[in-house]
């Protein structure tokens, strides 16, 4: 199966109705979503994550919760994300077992190779530009680290960070199996819409490799 080309993130701090953007995005196409809110209380996650999971997963689309494999499983979510900072891979694959899925955030290339080696089911790559979605942003790795990455793994590569439809064609062109988008998507005034053109573009690249 070809890892989903548009990989939505729907933050908390960003989207006043996640649940109603979800809906919108999985009705446009978007078969993989995850929910993000690093303010909220473990109840609070716990509730949004399970309602998307309810909403979600039943047609098709993977849910992915942040940071947090234990409310990833209780919820019935489809997988977890963590970052640097959180549980290591394997730590979180002992909680969210397969079929679930487990990714990981890099920054550089010794992050990158690490996470080669371990077994995550997808590797984030980022930020590929400037972003504001996130309080501390990690340093800009630009597409060229995401072409050095692209040789050092065949796992899907996820590049996230301030991706807009503007860029998105070079970003699947550097090598990118999928596009991270937020805020492009929530300040868009028809997020399904915006959601559309992505997945365009996303086809063409991939008709233009084979």
């Amino acid at each position: 199966m070809l890892f989903p080309p548009l990989y939505a993130i729907v933050d908390s701090t960003v989207v006043t109705n996640p649940l109603d953007f979800a809906r919108q995005l999985a009705d446009a196409g978007v078969r993989l979503i995850q929910i993000r809110d690093k303010r909220a209380s473990s109840r609070k996650l716990f509730e949004q994550s399970k309602a998307l999971a309810d909403l979600l997963v039943p047609e098709g689309v993977k849910l992915i919760v942040n940071d947090r494999p234990d409310i990833a499983a209780i919820a019935e979510a489809s997988g977890v994300h963590v970052g640097q900072d959180d549980l290591p891979v394997e730590h979180a694959r002992s909680i969210c077992k397969p079929p679930s899925w487990v990714g990981i955030s890099t920054h550089n290339l010794q992050q990158l190779q690490a996470a080669a080696l371990t077994s995550a089911d997808y590797i984030a790559v980022g930020p590929i530009f400037p972003t504001v979605t996130k309080e501390n942003p990690d340093p800009v790795v630009g597409l060229e680290f995401l072409r050095a990455a692209r040789r050092e793994t065949r796992k899907p590569l996820v590049a996230i960070g301030g991706i807009t439809l503007a860029t998105a064609e070079s970003v699947f062109e550097a090598g990118a199996d999928s596009v991270a988008v937020i805020r492009d998507l929530a300040a868009a005034s028809g997020p399904a819409e915006q959601a559309r053109k992505y997945l365009t573009i996303a086809e063409r690249v991939c008709f233009e490799r084979s």
